[in-house]
């Protein structure tokens, strides 16, 4: 199977996240979708990453799809239980991390793509509200456990850690670690195993 993706997605780095865990081989092929020379399109007709590629040639695309996909590719790891309560409650953070890598995603385009003059400052600080609105909810229901759901990690904690770098890595000026304490310990305790090392974004 081939990945295809960018070094600075969080998306991305979500599903090689749960491939290392996973023990399975994918081969990475970095295409940025916003080059004038991206092949990314002739695989996912929306023109985003991630994109994993079968093995017959088929495609997959968006990242919850793609990590669910990869979770019954074999029983090694589980990052998703099977009891439908706890598949739920694991599905329910990994739309909230994603939801608030989304509002900060677009923050980053509106002012990576539009001159200042041009930008809606109303618009940004309606998609700040959200990731503000999302970490606080995350913090609120971590509370003083150590992993989001369950006794050990699992794709609501790689969800979380994966956004919670992306706001590292683009809005240093979000001092999210002050404001939440609890999952500065949880990004810490990610942080500190190899997997997260080797998929840190990088520009």
């Amino acid at each position: 199977m081939k990945l295809i993706g960018s070094l600075t997605s969080p998306y991305v780095r979500k599903v090689r996240m749960v491939a290392i865990e996973k023990h399975i081989d994918l081969e990475f092929v970095v295409d940025v979708p916003w080059n004038a020379d991206s092949k990314v399109p002739d695989s996912n007709p929306l023109g985003k990453v991630p994109v994993l590629v079968l093995d017959d040639g088929s495609t997959l695309f968006d990242s919850r799809v793609i990590v669910e996909y990869l979770d019954t590719v074999t029983p090694v790891s589980r990052l998703i239980p099977e009891g439908n309560r706890q598949r739920i409650a694991v599905k329910r953070w990994e739309a909230l991390a994603d939801g608030i890598t989304d509002a900060a995603a677009l923050i980053f385009i509106e002012r990576a793509q539009r001159a200042p003059e041009h930008q809606s400052q109303e618009w940004i600080a309606r998609q700040e509200q959200k990731v503000l609105r999302g970490l606080e909810a995350m913090a609120e229901e971590l509370g003083e456990k150590k992993w989001c759901t369950g006794d050990l990690m699992n794709l609501s904690d790689i969800a979380v850690g994966c956004t919670l770098g992306y706001l590292d890595f683009r809005f240093a000026e979000i001092n999210w670690r002050e404001a939440h304490p609890n999952l500065a310990k949880l990004a810490e305790r990610l942080n500190e195993t190899q997997p997260f090392k080797d998929t840190a974004p990088k520009a």
